[in-house]
């Protein structure tokens, strides 16, 4: 893969299907070939103003047609874009932009109030608007006729379980290999319209978008999700497929009511963890297949992935490899564990990243032999079907979004009254998990929960901030001092909390 060429995608796409649709968006339709000439039209005035080649550009942009052409106009270019999650404070967003050296920064002018206060953090930051750019003039762009499947085309951070945030290199050949496995996974079809209300800026998204261009297949883009626009436009739109998380899913099958999904639509791709067995019940009631996956931003999407034949038979399960991948469960000793056994999840495959921006020391440790330490734990049964039994052991995922205690933590023990800090998780009946935090106060601090989640709020993106903090007088650790997390899920599951967020 290291020296592969192949055309530079969405050109190659336009020559080949310029009549058909790419993206649907509101009332918008935007064929391939009109896709192109826009992105081509944005990457001559993004040229103009000082984006070139190879540099790294932060993008932080809502879910919309613009985002679509502007993405891929950095495509034509050549340059790598540091994907930002437009739902981070504005502190979180300084520190991607800094870690990843960006020379320039493209947002959304909804955004303005953070333009202002990372410009004040970093002052040497070339920050261009949606309109600075759409109202320039267009030079002629020097764009890239082929691209190799080594270079970097996407970088999307990840918070590990210790530690700050990771860049997730994800090269062309990652993108382009996903959208063959998940092609000779789930089938392609001349009819195929994926449904898109997945954020952009995630793995989940932006999959969408490179297989648009890689299948020639349109995609009908949300702003966000609504379960009625999306049963609508399942219905007016033709989708097929669409992509989705355990919330949202059980949203649709809500608002169906007595109704049902046209016989056109084919799946859809679960991700965020397995389907409760009444949600998938529900779904076999009302005739929606279910693919449910196990993937990451490492993996560039799905690597793992459960066919609908199997979703009951094998509940709990995310399924098995997609062709290109391969999965094995090892043990501590790194030796591959028999059937049953569970251990760590490792991966293998062209969809697996290389590694992560400007961190060769954590990518060492994290690959072996060619295989990625996923972190998350699982087995394997006899017929090769993978069961998650945790997600990067101490991971919560609130509404399909990945929250890291560990990067709460840090947040929290910056407060001059915060001693120690260990976040865990709650059961929530809309997000499936949330946040919960235990403090232990420096003495005579004078410190409320109201004071710690402005705090937060400050230093986090809202879905990460605690719903709950605990005060208690000391945080289980193990002999090596080490926070025991899972004894904090057993004091929340126990119910060892009173009315005045404090242990009994």
């Amino acid at each position: 893969m290291q020296n592969e060429m192949m055309p530079n995608f969405l050109k190659k796409r336009a020559f080949l299907t310029p009549e058909r649709p790419a993206v649907y968006f509101q009332d918008q339709v935007v064929t391939f070939e009109q896709l192109y000439e826009r992105s081509y039209q944005v990457a001559g005035k993004l040229q103009g103003l000082g984006v070139q080649k190879d540099h790294y550009v932060a993008v932080l942009l809502k879910n919309d047609i613009d985002t679509v052409v502007i993405l891929f106009a950095l495509q034509l270019l050549g340059v790598r874009s540091v994907i930002l999650n437009n739902r981070l404070s504005p502190t979180e967003l300084t520190w991607q932009m800094t870690d990843s050296k960006v020379v320039s920064l493209i947002l959304d002018d909804a955004f303005i109030e953070i333009k202002e206060i990372v410009s004040r953090q970093i002052p040497s930051l070339n920050t261009l608007t949606k309109t600075k750019i759409f109202s320039c003039v267009a030079n002629v762009p020097n764009i890239l006729e082929e691209i190799s499947l080594s270079d970097i085309c996407t970088i999307m951070y990840t918070s590990g379980t210790t530690g700050n945030p990771k860049g997730v290199i994800q090269t062309y050949g990652n993108h382009w290999w996903s959208a063959v496995g998940s092609a000779l996974n789930l089938g392609y079809m001349d009819e195929d319209c994926w449904l898109c209300s997945v954020p952009l800026f995630h793995i989940s998204g932006f999959s969408i978008l490179m297989r648009c261009v890689i299948y020639g297949m349109p995609i009908v883009l949300h702003e966000r999700f609504d379960e009625e626009k999306a049963i609508d436009d399942i219905q007016e739109k033709k989708v097929t497929i669409m992509s989705i998380v355990g919330t949202a899913l059980t949203r649709i099958v809500e608002a169906l009511q007595e109704r049902r999904l046209p016989t056109h639509f084919r799946c859809m791709l679960l991700g965020g963890g397995p389907a409760p067995l009444p949600l998938l019940k529900a779904c076999v009631e009302k005739d929606i297949p279910v693919f449910q996956t196990y993937g990451m931003t490492e993996s560039s999407s799905q690597i793992v992935t459960l066919a609908p034949e199997y979703s009951l038979k094998k509940l709990g399960s995310a399924g098995k490899p997609l062709f290109p991948s391969q999965i094995q469960i090892v043990n501590e000793e790194n030796c591959v564990a028999p059937a049953g056994v569970p251990g760590e999840i490792v991966i293998k495959g062209p969809n697996v990243t290389p590694g992560y921006l400007f961190r060769p020391e954590v990518s060492k440790e994290k690959f072996n032999n060619g295989w990625f330490h996923t972190g998350d734990i699982g087995y394997l049964d006899e017929a090769g079907f993978l069961y998650v039994l945790d997600r990067r052991s101490d991971l919560i995922i609130s509404g399909g979004e990945n929250i890291y205690p560990a990067e709460l933590e840090a947040v929290l023990l910056s407060h001059p009254e915060v001693s120690e800090a260990g976040v865990t998780s709650a059961e929530h009946a809309v997000w499936v998990q949330v946040p919960i935090a235990f403090i232990v106060k420096r003495e005579e601090a004078n410190l409320s929960e109201e004071e710690l989640e402005q705090y937060c709020h400050h230093h986090l993106a809202k879905y990460k901030v605690p719903k709950a903090f605990y005060f208690v007088q000391e945080l289980p650790r193990n002999a090596s001092k080490k926070l025991l997390r899972r004894t904090l899920r057993e004091w929340v599951k126990g119910g060892r909390t009173d009315n005045e967020n404090h242990l009994y």
